[in-house]
């Protein structure tokens, strides 16, 4: 399995934390030296191993926060 490159470029948000100190994350992420993306996934707590998660572009995330912001609680 190839490795993959990956640099934090800034955490946006911690929305929550597990028993075994792994947290939940939005933050900015360069893949492979590509161009920044939104990213939400489960990290250790040094950030050298991470859970699945999903990658998100601009447009992805403005549009989920426009579908959040119109959800009735």
């Amino acid at each position: 399995m190839a490795n993959i490159k990956y640099e934090i470029k800034k955490n946006v948000a911690i929305i929550s934390e597990n028993s075994k100190g792994w947290t939940k994350e939005l933050n900015l992420i360069s893949w492979n030296d590509r161009e920044a993306k939104y990213d939400l996934r489960d990290w250790d707590p040094t950030h050298e191993k991470m859970g699945k998660g999903v990658t998100l572009s601009k447009d992805d995330i403005l549009k989920l926060r426009d579908a959040l912001n119109n959800i009735e609680f």
